[in-house]
């Protein structure tokens, strides 16, 4: 068992089982009502909520802090689990998780003591990081008003802000950016549901408003020079793992479906009269492989989080980061790599047990490729495969050529994921009150 060195004190991590039989509940909650809301397209505030009233944003923080001290691998297993309840919900806690990481792998003391005890009484945080344009441009004015700080401007892509108690802002201040926490009900701030995307329909991955909002020093975390990346952090490979882990969870919906499917079904297709569809063996074998590839799912998903978790050790030991940070990045875009393709095939597999009744609206199987598809979508996976293949070929440091391609205007990345991700890579040397 692994045992986190923090300061003053040593602990272990609570068993996965019992962690998990905690949360199972809700998890079922919110899958039993996952195809209603998805038909009505309503909008998982309940779910959400049940979430954090049961701890679950402070799975990662210490139990001396008063969290569960929960390893990577045992959140990202979590969230596998939460995904084939439903993979919205994973997608709205991600800024929230990354916003604890980020103080977890900071010296900053202060910050700690200001935001877990709030996080902890089951308060959790957006993000209003991405643009629409590109990766390096900032659309948020931050301006001194006499002794108050001011915030205007309006940002996309603000994946579970809508669910959240406060929303972590990148801004500029000049020629400088600064992050900036605010809360969500604070006035002048408006949140907006108009993401239009045919899968994740439920994240609210859209729109917030600040208009003459008020943002007090204390809330501010770090200000940083554009352009500026954060080699020395896993934050990068952290936020795509949370793709991953959804995708995962969609893998295992689909097999929960097929077998339910199958096991509901009482003649096969092209078959008349009576039939028992769960004896054939073609449905047999088409079983057997929808789960033989979610086992590939998890099985990426829990590599990439043994890397995450030895580059978290590595860092709270103080050792040399290069290499553990190197080995997290390559196992994350090679996961991605694969995952993006087989989960969609996984959910097309899906209609091979059902014929034409597996297209019924009021079953709304098509949502697990749709998901699927559209959370592929959120990452330059060619432009990474491309580095990847330079990176075996040529020897390349592909951290640092992924570095460079931030100092470039907007570069190679999509900016429903990646332009958030430079923000945070930025953060982890966070300085607040």
């Amino acid at each position: 068992m692994t045992v986190i060195d923090l300061p003053g004190r040593r602990t272990a991590p609570p068993a996965y089982e019992e962690l998990a039989a905690r949360f199972r509940p809700v998890f079922q909650r919110i899958a039993d009502g996952a195809v209603e809301r998805e038909i009505e397209r309503k909008l998982p505030y309940g779910e959400a909520k049940a979430l954090r009233e049961a701890g679950f944003g402070a799975i990662r923080i210490p139990v001396a802090e008063g969290g569960s001290g929960a390893t990577l691998p045992q959140l990202f297993r979590l969230l596998v689990e939460l995904g084939e309840a439903d993979s919205n919900l994973v997608q709205i806690f991600r800024a929230h998780f990354a916003f604890v990481e980020i103080r977890l792998n900071s010296d900053d003391t202060a910050a700690r003591e200001r935001w877990f005890p709030r996080i902890v009484a089951g308060q959790t945080v957006g993000a209003a990081m991405a643009e629409r344009t590109t990766a390096t441009e900032t659309t948020l004015d931050l301006r001194r008003d006499g002794d108050r700080w001011l915030l205007d401007g309006e940002k996309y892509y603000c994946t579970g802000t809508l669910y959240a108690d406060w929303v972590s802002a990148a801004a500029k201040e000049g020629e400088e950016r600064v992050s900036v926490l605010v809360p969500t009900d604070a006035p002048g701030v408006s949140l907006i549901d108009d993401w239009d995307g045919f899968g994740q329909r439920l994240t609210a991955s859209g729109t917030t408003r600040f208009e003459n909002v008020e943002v007090f020093e204390e809330n501010f975390l770090r200000r940083f020079n554009p352009g500026e990346y954060r080699a020395d952090s896993y934050i990068s490979a952290f936020y795509q793992q949370f793709h991953l882990a959804a995708l995962a969870g969609i893998a295992r919906a689909v097999k929960r479906d097929a077998i339910a499917f199958v096991h509901g079904k009482t003649r096969q297709f092209g078959v008349p009269g009576l039939s028992e569809p769960r004896k054939d063996p073609l449905v047999q074998r088409v079983i057997g492989r929808i789960a033989s590839q979610v086992f590939a799912a998890e099985a990426i998903v829990d590599s990439v989080s043994e890397s995450l978790q030895a580059a978290h050790e590595a860092y709270l030991a103080g050792a040399d980061l290069n290499e553990p940070l190197a080995e997290t990045d390559r196992r994350s875009y090679q996961g991605q790599q694969v995952l993006i393709e087989l989960v969609p095939q996984v959910a097309t597999l899906l209609f091979e047990v059902g014929g034409a009744s597996a297209a019924q609206e009021s079953r709304r199987l098509d949502r697990h490729w749709r998901n699927a598809r559209v959370l592929a979508s959120h990452n330059p996976a060619i432009a990474r495969e491309r580095v990847l293949g330079d990176h075996y070929l040529n020897g390349i440091d592909f951290r640092d050529e992924w570095a460079k391609a931030w100092k470039k205007d907007g570069a190679s990345a999509d900016s429903a994921d990646a332009a958030a991700t430079p923000e945070a890579v930025r953060e982890p040397v966070a300085q607040a009150g």
